[in-house]
């Protein structure tokens, strides 16, 4: 069931029991989850409104022609629309992930729209130069179907790249299912509309001849709407400034075709080194809006000092302008969910929104800006530094998630196993000294896995023999007076509560005194209790962790990087050089970092596999592998882009950006369709006229696809580059993981273009060059 709808209707039972509660006793939240989600859905639907009207506008300029532009924009909201049937049978709601489907599809929705109505409208627009010979009709139709084919199979392709995402398994692929359903059916459904509703729609409203109006100026408002007017692809607008600048550029390319492949190539190894440098991370942070404050102090601390330390931390956590509220939790309830010690403090650090966050100096005082919430955690963790309790910052659902799925309280921890706990210990210990002195650590604190407070009595079987008592009698007593006995039972209206009566604690609050716990013998006389028994406080487990059969202890460590995987590296060079493990004690990284790896593994294999479904997909559109694998050369063009603006923008690979990446082939087999589509074309009507005789003829076949028809594939490539545009502006909930999906496809559409408007003519002249000498 829908998450925020559930906290809703809790919110509503609240408010119906407010009225019962007694004078003076409020109910206040400490932690809403309710607001992250609805900032989160809100940020989404504010980006795909953006990217719907950018997408617009750029349909609009680019086509110049209304009644054209009308099919493309339509397709974007119907498709859409659709998009939520589906996936509301499948059970998937609307959140961060399914709607960041959406927002990622908005500008390639309408790339085969694009494509059909712009050959319509070169055809119509020759037709009409022509003399109008043939029948309108039959042009139109001819038309659409000249690049429907392609079209439909293009978007295909973008749908099919994402399947392999369903191979994912683990918390990615809970996490990215949402993403890929969403992004599959908008895209499935705009590959059934490109070749049903939106020919229907050209065929049915496409106009060559003006309306009949009395009134002159409603006329030339309704022709211009309905009717517009078709340009020569030499004197269309938008298309004569791009053939001044391109065809200048084709003719050179097609005068030096080895020299231009030989430096894509260059380009390509010279970015491969930037890629091994970039760093790894599971997930990019979602900025939660909140802090989880958790720290851990040595065992056996008493419930008074936790409770005084609790509460200057508090305070201290509360003196910040940044933070609306502070509640802080020592120990835990009377529940098997939460098996928290004393030791172990949780404080919930709500913070206001960053709008109201007061402004300080940056860039070197130029100018007032705000802290980002990593900055707000280093100035808080310096802020509160008490003895004794070492701090780890998290937030909450983010600890939550990685408690579950790996039992780690910190971004990253280290799991020792072995047979003795001792041992154990002494190691995490070392380990705790030497990742402190790792570059990116905040903190590391090992568990004192042997290092809890016991009182431990011994009964003296000897003594008990002689006073006439047994094992059981002693351990009565010590249970009766030091743990409680329930003697009965009060009633008082329908409540009932439980009457147990122990020793005060004055009576049982040193050794000395639980050793005068009096023993009543068979005779009616009393003696000490340290007359039967050894009473001695020893040192013992805390708290006994078995994983796999064997004993364990954790070492958490809480980052001030987010590069897990660079850290890790540098944190497993230096355990190595400084910490021998006796044979039967070994340890492995754990938490988000083990997330990562596991996710890297099935990341090999889905990435390949996303290939070679192109690969088959472009097979069955061109039934030719040669042409499959001339558009599959826009692979490594675009990975030129996506690992630069990575890089520029400080981003990890992570699994985020990856998903990016898989959506970057489909846009690459996409564009590389279009680009051999027109080049085909182009060099087919030169062949049919019987002026394909020469080498001439063929550059002047592939000048003509590639600089005259630029237009069409610019548009396409502008729609889905800008569409993502404001998914990297926005700033709001939820926005890191989008941003991460998104930076990929920005930087690989750029370089995968310009490049394929070098390469793509340059190969084309190579492969056919034979067959026109």
């Amino acid at each position: 069931e829908n998450t925020l709808n559930i906290i809703n209707r809790v919110k509503e039972k609240i408010k119906e029991i407010l009225p019962s509660l007694p004078p003076g006793v409020r109910f206040v939240p400490t932690y809403d989850r309710s607001e992250l989600i609805s900032r989160s859905i809100q940020t989404l639907k504010e980006t795909l409104f953006d990217e719907l009207l950018i997408v617009s506008i750029v349909i609009f300029i680019f086509l110049w022609h209304p009644p054209s532009a009308f099919v493309p924009i339509i397709t974007i909201p119907i498709s859409v629309f659709l998009a939520f049937i589906p996936m509301t049978l499948l059970g998937i709601t609307t959140n961060i992930m399914s709607l960041s489907g959406m927002a990622i599809s908005i500008g390639i929705l309408v790339d085969g729209a694009i494509v059909e109505v712009e050959n319509a409208y070169k055809r119509l627009e020759e037709w009409q130069s022509s003399g109008r010979r043939g029948d309108f009709h039959e042009v139109r139709l001819h038309a659409l179907m000249e690049v429907g084919p392609s079209v439909f199979f293009s978007l295909l392709v973008i749908a099919a790249a994402f399947l392999p995402i369903f191979a994912l398994t683990g918390q990615e692929g809970r996490l990215f299912k949402p993403l890929a359903y969403s992004k599959t059916f908008a895209m499935a459904l705009a590959a059934i509309l490109a070749v049903t509703l939106d020919p229907a729609v050209r065929m049915l409203f496409a106009r060559m001849d003006g309306f009949h109006l009395k009134s002159r100026r409603l006329k030339q408002a309704a022709d211009a709407l309905f009717v517009g007017h078709y340009y020569p692809e030499e004197n269309h607008p938008i298309s004569r400034r791009l053939f001044k600048i391109y065809s200048p550029v084709v003719y050179w390319v097609l005068e030096n075709p080895r020299k231009i492949i030989f430096s894509a190539v260059a380009l390509f190894l010279f970015s491969l080194p930037i890629l091994w440098r970039l760093g790894s991370e599971f997930m990019p942070p979602l900025n939660e809006g909140t802090l989880l404050y958790m720290p851990t102090s040595l065992p056996g601390v008493s419930v008074t000092e936790a409770r005084r330390v609790l509460q200057i931390q508090d305070e201290i956590l509360k003196s910040f302008p940044e933070v609306q509220t502070v509640y802080g939790k020592a120990g835990r309830a009377d529940t098997a969910t939460d098996p928290a010690p004393l030791s172990m403090m949780e404080t919930t650090v709500v913070l206001n929104p960053r709008k109201l966050w007061p402004k300080t100096k940056c860039f070197g005082g130029l100018w007032n800006c705000r802290e980002t919430q990593r900055q707000l955690v280093s100035k808080m963790d310096r802020t509160l530094q008490i003895p004794g309790f070492p701090n780890i910052w998290t937030q909450p659902i983010r600890n939550r998630i990685d408690m579950l799925s790996t039992g780690m309280r910190t971004p990253v921890g280290v799991k020792i196993f072995g047979p003795d706990l001792s041992v154990i210990q002494n190691l995490g210990i070392k380990m705790e000294a030497v990742l402190n002195s790792v570059p990116g650590t905040r903190r590391a604190v090992a568990e004192r896995t042997a290092q809890g407070y016991y009182i431990n009595i011994t009964p003296k079987r000897e003594s008990l023999a002689r006073y006439g008592l047994s094992i059981d009698d002693a351990n009565s007593i010590i249970a009766a007076a030091l743990g409680g006995d329930r003697v009965t039972t009060t009633i008082e209206g329908r409540d009932r509560f439980a009457v147990n009566v122990r020793y005060a604690p004055d009576f049982r609050s040193s050794l000395q005194k639980i050793g005068a716990v009096l023993v009543p013998l068979s005779n009616k006389t009393q003696i000490p209790l340290a007359e039967i028994a050894d009473i001695k406080i020893q040192q013992g487990p805390s708290m006994i962790r078995d994983e796999s059969g064997e004993l364990a202890g954790y070492v958490y460590v809480d980052l001030k990087t987010s590069n897990i995987g660079g850290y890790v590296r540098k944190a497993k060079n230096a355990i190595q050089k400084s910490i021998s493990f006796p044979p039967g004690y070994r340890y492995h990284f754990s938490g988000q970092y083990r997330q990562m790896k596991e996710a890297d593994k099935r990341l090999t294999r889905v990435i390949p596999l996303t290939l070679f479904l192109i690969a088959l997909l472009l097979y069955f559109n061109t039934e030719s592998w040669a042409k499959a694998g001339i558009v599959l050369i826009a692979v490594p063009f675009s990975a030129i882009g996506a690992i630069w603006l990575l890089w520029a923008l400080g981003y990890h690979l992570s699994v985020a950006v990856w998903v990016g990446f898989i959506a970057l082939l489909g846009l690459d087999a996409e564009t590389g369709i279009f680009m051999l589509l027109y080049l085909d074309l182009a060099m087919k009507a030169r062949a049919a006229a019987g002026r394909l005789n020469t080498t001439n003829d063929l550059k002047e076949a592939i000048h003509d696809g590639a600089a005259k028809r630029l237009r069409p594939k610019m548009m396409t490539v502008a729609c889905a580059f800008l569409g993502l545009l404001p998914a990297m502006w926005s700033r709001g909930a939820g926005a890191s993981v989008m941003k991460r999906i998104a930076a990929p496809m920005i930087g690989g559409l750029f370089t995968s273009f310009m490049l394929e408007l070098l390469v793509y003519p340059a190969i084309y002249l190579l492969w056919h060059k034979k067959d026109a000498a």
